[in-house]
């Protein structure tokens, strides 16, 4: 025992180092976790507001690589130092037998102050540690820079031997991340503007298809007709635009704005010549057209309507400005162009449905959940599910929904009584029956 000194020699200098080297590697724990938590649009929108403390940080974090290098560097070398003073701490006062359990509690010791509550705290608060500590680890890296250096380049250099890619951007965000942001963003957006941003999210996954008007819904003028029944149509029209064809919708040869003709209706100064003049030319959308993409279209184009054509050029419906903005701010309009009284509620609870209506619009306005992924309409839902033509009276179940086939018109559905499940009226049918 001669070789051990006595207790005061070391007791407060040991203790006082511990306590610094214990309060240097929770600052480092605390560090990496309260950095790599920061939110970086927050982090982006404040840095560029002025906040000196985020402009360090965000500067910092363009090179994460550095970032952790030096709190890595200073984590490890206040535990390593901790670890010998507490070595020789043991050795010099309590001898060979007390260093393992100097050890243990070293060990307890790092695991609750020095990383669990450390890190636990920045994970909560991660701006009131990162922006701090931001002033110190910018400091650290300029003085220990070539260090730093050295250990990036082999670590960059071992993970490339490993395929690793070091080009790629861990803070890039994709459209579902997206969606579950603004769905998750609770009181901070209204659920109004929630609605408009998850519509805006939608667009590109729905097609020119969903929302354009079926080509036996648009209303148009025969430019071969008798320019009497002409005249009469654009008087009784209920709608701004209408199509101008020659025999057929095939052969559209323009569209023209009531607000155009109507001083030459008043007027009676309307003839085929100055209607000609009013036409603008029709403008053609290809199938499949995202509603993101065409809503560029149209701006670019300056044009407001446009005619969905197949692979094969034959017309399929009509899409308006108005249809895409209702997929992002709901419906505005009590009338679209070519829109009909789709939807008629009745006294039971049921509703009666044109077979042309768009499964897409019921979903929305009614908040059923029809299924929407193949056909577009209850005409083409009816006759996907049977495989067949429907007689008046048929009934079935789809999705959880009674559709009654009421009225048919050559091959296709003409209208249709749809009952939600749920509903009390239907329940006491079912249960009855």
């Amino acid at each position: 025992m001669g070789d051990l000194l006595p207790l005061d020699h070391f007791w407060l200098p040991g203790v006082v180092a511990m306590f610094c080297l214990v309060l240097a590697s929770g600052f480092f724990s605390a560090s990496e976790i309260g950095m790599m938590a920061l939110n970086r649009y927050r982090l982006k929108h404040l840095a560029e507001s002025g906040h000196r403390a985020a402009r360090i940080a965000h500067k910092l974090l363009e090179r994460p690589d550095r970032v952790l290098g030096v709190i890595l560097l200073g984590n490890n070398f206040a535990n390593l130092a901790a670890s010998a003073v507490t070595t020789i701490i043991a050795l010099k006062i309590f001898g060979e037998a007390s260093i393992a359990v100097a050890t243990a509690l070293l060990t307890i010791t790092i695991l609750i102050f020095a990383e669990v509550a450390p890190k636990t705290i920045a994970a909560m608060q991660p701006e009131r540690v990162a922006f701090p500590a931001a002033y110190v680890l910018r400091f650290l890296l300029k003085v220990c820079y070539p260090i730093i250096w050295l250990i990036n380049q082999i670590v960059n250099q071992m993970l490339r031997l490993l395929g690793v890619p070091l080009d790629k951007r861990g803070d890039q965000i994709s459209t579902e991340e997206l969606r579950l942001a603004v769905m998750d963003a609770g009181t901070l957006i209204p659920k109004t503007h929630q609605a408009m941003l998850l519509g805006i999210l939608d667009l590109e996954k729905i097609t020119v298809e969903d929302v354009m008007v079926p080509r036996g819904q648009i209303q148009g003028i025969d430019f071969d007709d008798d320019w009497d029944d002409i005249l009469a149509q654009l008087t009784r029209s209920r709608y701004t635009r209408l199509a101008i064809y020659r025999g057929s919708l095939e052969n559209v040869i323009g569209m023209i704005h009531m607000r155009k003709v109507l001083n030459g209706l008043r007027e009676n100064k309307l003839s085929r010549e100055t209607l000609i003049q009013s036409m603008t030319e029709p403008y053609f959308i290809p199938e499949g057209t995202p509603l993101n993409t065409q809503l560029l279209n149209f701006k670019k184009t300056k044009r407001r309507i446009g005619f969905v054509v197949d692979e094969y050029g034959d017309i399929m419906g009509l899409v308006t400005l108005d249809e895409i903005l209702e997929e992002i701010v709901g419906d505005f309009s009590t009338e679209a162009i070519g829109k009909i009284e789709d939807i008629r509620p009745q006294a039971d609870g049921s509703y009666l449905v044109k077979g042309g209506a768009s499964i897409r619009d019921l979903n929305r306005k009614l908040g059923w959940e029809l299924p929407s992924d193949g056909s577009r309409t209850i005409n083409g839902l009816i006759t996907e599910y049977l495989e067949d033509i429907p007689a008046p009276g048929t009934s079935l179940m789809l999705n959880g929904y009674q559709v009654d086939v009421m009225r048919t018109r050559g091959t296709a559905v003409e209208v249709a009584r749809i009952r939600p499940y749920d509903n009390p009226v239907a329940a006491e049918e079912d249960s009855s029956s």
